[in-house]
């Protein structure tokens, strides 16, 4: 089978060539799953956004700049795709208040002491919100009030979820014996 170069896929994909979607879905797949999964409380719902996701590509790629880099575009697709898909599921979920003001504490990452698929085993069994929140601030490195606007949130309202998403992590590697449950320091006042 021979490998386009990409840019020959994506000038397929805006003659909507079927073979070159493919490709281009197959080429992507993988990257694109990475970033759903760590949105979606399960692979299934992840399935389902990355394909939603690969779906607005194919319909905007006359929107991408070629002069830029494909994976940032795509990356930033995929999460506003999850973010929609958040949005829409939201409308049955209440946001909670955090009125009371938390202690700042070293920041301090969990991504440097545990495996990539160990922590999104763990995001994933949080709520929905604080899934969403934790995602956008810790890992995608948005502020709280970017996220309150792509949320249509309070910025407490994104911090208390943060800070109830790292108490509620902490407790789950307590209750697995990790040694990395005291360091889960992440700061929910930047």
């Amino acid at each position: 089978m021979n490998i386009l170069p990409i840019q020959d896929i994506i000038s397929g994909c805006r003659k909507n060539n079927r073979k070159s979607q493919k490709a281009l879905y197959q080429l992507f797949y993988s990257f694109s799953m990475k970033i759903c999964l760590r949105y979606a409380k399960d692979k299934e719902e992840a399935i389902e956004i990355v394909n939603d996701g690969f779906m607005r590509v194919f319909t905007h790629i006359g929107r991408y700049d070629s002069a830029k880099s494909f994976k940032s575009w795509l990356s930033t697709i995929m999460i506003n795709t999850a973010i929609d898909y958040y949005r829409r599921r939201i409308k049955s979920i209440e946001m909670e208040e955090l009125n009371d003001k938390h202690d700042v504490e070293d920041a301090e990452s969990i991504l440097s002491r545990m495996h990539y698929e160990d922590l999104i085993s763990l995001v994933q069994k949080l709520s929905l919100a604080y899934r969403t929140v934790f995602n956008l601030f810790v890992i995608d490195g948005y502020s709280h009030e970017e996220i309150s606007k792509m949320l249509s949130i309070s910025t407490g309202a994104s911090k208390s979820n943060l800070f109830k998403a790292r108490e509620q992590l902490k407790r789950m590697l307590r209750e697995a014996g990790s040694p990395v449950s005291h360091s889960l320091n992440i700061n929910v006042n930047d």
